[in-house]
């Protein structure tokens, strides 16, 4: 059971990836002075608000499919794995601040993670049932 120590400190990381999402479309929220709950305005501000949403909608596949993973297979691999995800979402996060087109690499970082994890986590789990 220690070794979950890794996947929960990975889970946290995670989160605050996306908070800082979260604090970054707040802080343009004031900044370009749009009122809630619009989310129309200027094109830096809407980047800030895609990279939030974007990364929820990630959030929501990486952290269930990590722990799944760490069951099925093994929480130090998942660990190992799964550092991808919060590195890929930050240098997403900041090329899509600057310009949209440059999201890509960080999108690419951050994807193989949740495709592993969910493939793996069903593999994983079909060996252990036959």
């Amino acid at each position: 059971m220690e070794n979950f120590i890794y996947p929960s400190i990975l889970s946290t990381l995670a989160l605050l990836v996306y908070y800082l999402t979260l604090f970054n479309a707040g802080m343009a929220r004031q900044k370009y002075k749009i009122p809630a709950p619009s989310h129309d305005g200027p094109e830096e501000y809407v980047r800030q608000v895609r990279v939030h949403q974007n990364t929820l909608e990630h959030l929501v596949i990486f952290l269930p499919s990590l722990w799944l993973f760490s069951f099925a297979v093994d929480p130090i691999w998942a660990s190992i794995i799964g550092i991808l995800w919060p590195i890929g979402r930050l240098i997403y996060a900041y090329g899509y601040y600057q310009k949209a087109e440059k999201r890509v690499l960080g999108l690419y970082i951050s994807l193989p993670p949740i495709y592993v994890f969910v493939l793996g986590s069903l593999i994983g789990f079909l060996i252990q049932v036959f």
